[in-house]
């Protein structure tokens, strides 16, 4: 594949488009055209080898999750998708042909359905990192932030959690491994339509990328309230149950990531709305704890008793060599 242009019209070749881009790949910028009465959501996030992925994961399980990871922010915001970038840093452009085709088989499979168009990026050499930039829609006013949460409120979890890091830690073991928990870290699901189902229902949000104690510490901290957390209501897949013992477990969920889950709040009053608008996304969702006034973050035992998670969540540039 000679050169960074010729990987440019291969990328333009494959891409999609909306009608509300203007123009697309192939110019200095894109011009694309936000819908009266909506608000532009805007996220960006980079995958680096080694740090966000081990090395050897495949390049169409790369471009998936390279773009589910900002879909899940739309998500958490409440925001349709609609447009993304893709700056792409690669070892050797000339030699990374099929590497390039199979990492837009992943990448270009998720954008189809969600209706994503690619309309932009940038490709240079270096060590291999994907960043992606994505673009979504909410009505005026509508989106859901970290910062409206209330003491009081339920804290809700979609899914199951845990299953991401327990994958990375049987990697990481170099011993047994599940196909399934694998599938989970490798090609999360971005919740989209259970983000949109949330509107004016949940209080506040935030999806689940460094585990669920971090994470929820950031809307704790935003809307100026603490949590307790009962242990015993964390959801858990099968698989994970048949694979770590309950004392393995508790960190993976807590502290792991990458489960791309969403976690919310909502005043107990809406747990019927909430239930009614989860069923009608074909998605299960736990009520884990509940928002108090007091500050901090707190985590019981099925038996009452405190835990304190050994980590707070994903530290990034510690790598997953």
């Amino acid at each position: 594949m000679p050169g960074e242009f010729a990987l440019i019209d291969r990328i333009r070749a494959r891409a999609r488009s909306r009608v509300d881009v203007l123009l697309g790949i192939g110019d200095d910028a894109a011009i694309l055209r936000v819908p009266a009465g909506h608000d532009l959501v805007v996220t960006s996030d980079t995958l680096v080898s080694g740090v966000h992925f081990p090395a050897q994961t495949a390049p169409t399980d790369i471009g998936w999750k390279a773009l589910a990871v900002n879909l899940s922010d739309l998500a958490a915001m409440a925001a349709t998708p609609a447009w993304c970038t893709l700056a792409l840093t690669l070892p050797d452009a000339d030699a990374d042909a099929d590497w390039v085709d199979a990492f837009l088989d992943g990448f270009l499979e998720l954008a189809e359905r969600h209706d994503v168009a690619l309309v932009g990026g940038d490709t240079t050499r270096g060590p291999l990192s994907i960043t992606v930039t994505a673009h979504g829609f909410v009505p005026e006013g509508q989106a859901l932030r970290r910062d409206g949460a209330h003491a009081g409120d339920e804290v809700w979890v979609t899914g199951s959690i845990g299953d991401a890091a327990g994958a990375l830690a049987q990697w990481r073991a170099r011993g047994p491994s599940s196909a399934k928990l694998r599938h989970r870290l490798d090609r999360p699901t971005p919740r989209i339509a259970v983000g949109l189902a949330l509107r004016g229902i949940a209080t506040a949000g935030i999806d689940l990328s460094d585990g669920l104690a971090a994470d929820l510490g950031h809307v704790l901290a935003a809307s100026s309230v603490g949590a307790r957390i009962d242990l015993g209501r964390l959801p858990t897949s099968r698989t994970l149950a048949d694979h770590f013992e309950q004392a393995q477990r508790w960190p993976l969920q807590l502290s792991g990531g990458d489960d791309y889950e969403l976690c919310f709040t909502a005043p107990a009053s809406a747990a019927f709305a909430i239930e009614q608008a989860l069923a009608a996304c074909d998605v299960t969702g736990t009520v884990v704890g509940q928002l108090v006034a007091e500050p901090g973050l707190r985590f019981t035992t099925p038996e009452g008793e405190d835990y304190v998670p050994a980590a707070a969540g994903f530290q990034h540039f510690q790598g997953v060599h």
